[in-house]
């Protein structure tokens, strides 16, 4: 077990690490595999186990033109399109899960406005150029990538993966129809016998699947277009709950849903919960039900400096009433008595870049409950130059380096009540804000305090390219983070932020890497260079910092984040986003890309 890197690491240097500059006007070459002599690259100890991977499931041709039979691919190239393993839980000795196929490039296409092909060694996102927009014209062109998502099922005392998609696309032609429209698999929960999988569907609803955890039968589906979109789940004493979105991808707000349903009528819900935004994480805490909030898609945030986004629409941290009062768990009674008790504005300085600001894993972990945030990159770049727009290079140069942001996490207890104690854990003491009004008017950049000081270290548990906290699980006695780590898509980050700021791609490469105002102050100013795959993270007690278990993906640096956990006493289950959709040779000296199920025995640190 590592400690935490403990130097301080620049945000966005895999732009310069990775020599980008002029030659990103091409397509990127395929970045390197790790050397066994590259101590940068640790492996976790013990070393866990792959029990399930992804397998190419499309041949690719080039950019535009028609999909060559296979695989086994005669012509093209093998193609695996299941990025993500997505929704994950577990009912008894069997795990139930979905994915998400080339999630990234929906990510970047609905968040950033990206629809220009991208092409290099690693991945492709066709977008407006696919034949899925070819032949469904009225698609928008950030649903190019879009695929049909898979659902599995896998035995952990059999040590046997089962598809069961073949039971959706075989059933009704209802149901058949609802899968191919489902953008992914983003949710998972399973009470009384029954899994419940699903995610948002194109348009402005979400589309729920049901399987019966006994006999492994599919049970049905349905369409809710009363939401727009669904993360996670989890049970409270006797009754299982789900956090979900209302609009286009959650952005006008969100509920807390109570699922009393059964076998026969597996999708009946009652709305206990009224958020006004997206709920994301939920847990148990305290005798209460814990709920952390995302503001929604870019189109809900405000796009001129004289609307801010209101407070009640930041990403916060909600909990319920008291669980044991009134009737067993949480009622319909109970949806307008939730309180928020932490929001961003808390800790960023700057209110264009909090409003860009998600939250992520939460849970509870002796007394405390503890959450962290999350940042697509870029996302708070085009809404500051869309709310303040610079007039010169020099000031682009400056928005793109000072909106970057990684991870900070945080802990609490007593939450709402006057006695209440909140802590930063891992963050910064200064974060870089503008300020309209300086320079007569013209407006500039300025250091301004967070009004905390860390408790541990810098932001990122001391890795700038962390971005994503997405789940937090407690196994063994120990609390688990898993992260993502954006450095392997640095290449074509500049060739974004060039697009979105109006600057060369030199000039962009230029600002992304370099520190921010604020970090510029720091002792060590020497660029990092990034560990490619994302992090997992392990706190031992409530009382040390956090430690490394696996800072390159877990066994495999193309996974750059680990999305799900979900836990079995000390056994901890592992699902990894791996979107190097092209990376589907095993004969070569990179690993491949797509989902992995990852088995982790945490008693044998």
């Amino acid at each position: 077990m590592k400690p935490i890197r403990i130097h301080s690491r620049r945000l966005w240097a895999a732009v310069a690490v990775l020599g980008l500059g002029a030659a990103l006007t091409a397509p990127a070459t395929a970045l390197g595999a790790p050397t066994a002599e590259d101590d940068r690259h640790h492996q976790p100890k013990p070393n866990p186990q792959v029990i399930a991977k992804a397998e190419p499931d499309e041949c690719f041709a080039g950019v535009g033109l028609p999909y060559p039979a296979g695989p086994p691919c005669a012509s093209g190239q093998a193609k695996v399109n299941q990025g993500y393993l997505w929704g994950m839980t577990r009912a008894g000795e069997n795990l139930w899960f979905g994915t998400g196929a080339n999630v990234n490039c929906l990510t970047s296409g609905r968040q950033l406005g990206s629809n220009e092909p991208v092409l290099n060694d690693d991945w492709v996102c066709e977008y407006q150029e696919s034949q899925v927009v070819k032949t469904n014209p009225q698609l928008p062109g950030y649903l190019g990538d879009h695929r049909m998502p898979r659902f599995y099922s896998y035995d952990t005392k059999a040590k046997q993966l089962t598809e069961k998609t073949a039971l959706v696309t075989g059933a009704a032609k209802e149901h058949s129809d609802r899968l191919r429209s489902t953008t992914g698999i983003r949710a998972a929960g399973s009470f009384g016998g029954v899994a419940l999988l699903g995610g948002p569907a194109i348009g402005k609803s979400i589309n729920l699947f049901a399987f019966d955890t006994d006999t492994g039968t599919f049970l049905g589906s349905r369409n809710f277009p009363e939401f727009g979109n669904i993360r996670h789940f989890t049970v409270a004493g006797d009754a299982l709950y789900a956090g979900v979105g209302v609009g286009a991808n959650g952005s006008l707000r969100g509920h807390v849903l109570r699922w009393v349903g059964s076998k026969t009528d597996p999708f009946n819900f009652q709305i206990v919960g009224n958020l006004p935004a997206q709920a994301a994480d939920i847990t148990v805490h305290d005798g209460r039900i814990a709920v952390s909030t995302w503001p929604g898609s870019d189109g809900e945030l405000s796009s001129a400096a004289d609307e801010p986004a209101p407070p009640s629409k930041l990403a916060a941290v909600w909990t319920s009433p008291v669980l044991a009062k009134g009737a067993p768990g949480l009622t319909p009674e109970d949806a307008d008595s939730w309180q928020q008790v932490w929001d961003v504005s808390a800790y960023e300085p700057d209110p264009v870049v909090a409003a860009g600001y998600g939250l992520g894993g939460l849970v509870s972990y002796r007394g405390y409950l503890y959450w962290g945030t999350m940042h697509v990159p870029l996302k708070a770049t085009r809404q500051h130059l869309l709310a303040y727009p610079p007039a010169t290079d020099e000031a682009r140069q400056a928005t793109i380096q000072n909106t970057q942001r990684a991870i900070s996490i945080y802990r609490g207890k007593r939450l709402g009540e006057r006695a209440e104690k909140v802590e930063l854990l891992y963050g910064a003491a200064e974060l870089p804000a503008y300020d309209p009004a300086a320079n007569g008017g013209a407006g500039a950049w300025a250091k301004v305090s967070t009004g905390q000081t860390p408790l541990y270290g810098s932001s990122g548990f001391g890795n700038p390219y962390l971005n994503y906290t997405w789940k937090m699980a407690v196994a063994g006695g120990r609390l688990y983070v898993g992260t993502m780590d954006w450095s392997y898509l640095a290449k074509e980050l500049s060739q974004e932020a060039a697009a979105m700021s109006g600057l060369s791609v030199e000039a962009a490469a230029e600002a992304l890497s370099a520190p921010s105002l604020a970090a510029a102050a720091d002792d060590d100013p020497a660029l990092p260079e990034p560990v490619y795959g994302g992090d997992l993270l392990v706190f031992e007690s409530a009382s040390e910092p956090a430690k490394v278990v696996s800072d390159s993906g877990v066994g495999n640096y193309l996974n750059y984040g680990i999305r799900n956990m979900v836990t079995d006493g000390a056994t901890l289950y592992l699902g990894m986003a791996n979107p190097m959709n092209l990376r589907a040779d095993p004969t070569d000296d990179v690993p491949e890309g797509g989902w992995e199920l990852i088995r982790y025995d945490t008693r044998g640190r």
